[in-house]
């Protein structure tokens, strides 16, 4: 018997979603729980004019829009996105992700580079583990 991890093939249709407040979803897809030991990501869905708060992570963060346009707001400075723009944010700088549009739906891709990924909350200075947000403690 191999001790070789399995592969995994995740529908987003298929996973659960969680309600971030504010008008935004997070569909959790590559995890611990499907053996993930180095990253994690995701899909995080915008109503219009959605916005999360300013926060840092813990580790590197990538994210790519997927749908839609957004503002990037990284280190206090807007940058307009569209589908295909990808971002890079190193550990600990303050950033947030706003939808542009007030009609139409943004939807951003994001991957961190650890599994022990945190959030830091600007306004309240809570850390919380990525995990714990999506409900999945390890």
């Amino acid at each position: 018997m191999s001790d070789a991890k399995q592969a995994a093939i995740l529908r987003p249709s298929e996973r659960p979603t969680n309600d971030r407040g504010g008008g935004a979803r997070t569909t959790p897809l590559v995890t611990r729980a499907c053996g993930s030991t180095s990253l994690i990501n995701g899909i995080t869905a915008f109503n219009p004019g959605a916005a999360i708060g300013v926060h840092w992570h813990n580790c590197e963060e990538s994210v790519m829009v997927i749908e839609g346009e957004a503002i990037a707001e990284i280190d206090g400075v807007g940058h307009r996105l569209r589908a295909g723009d990808t971002t890079w944010i190193p550990a600990n700088v303050p950033h947030r992700f706003i939808n542009a549009s007030q009609s139409a739906p943004m939807r951003i891709f994001w991957t961190y580079a650890s599994i022990d990924a945190t959030r830091t909350m600007a306004a309240t200075g809570e850390t919380r583990t990525i995990d714990a947000e999506h409900g999945r403690k390890a």
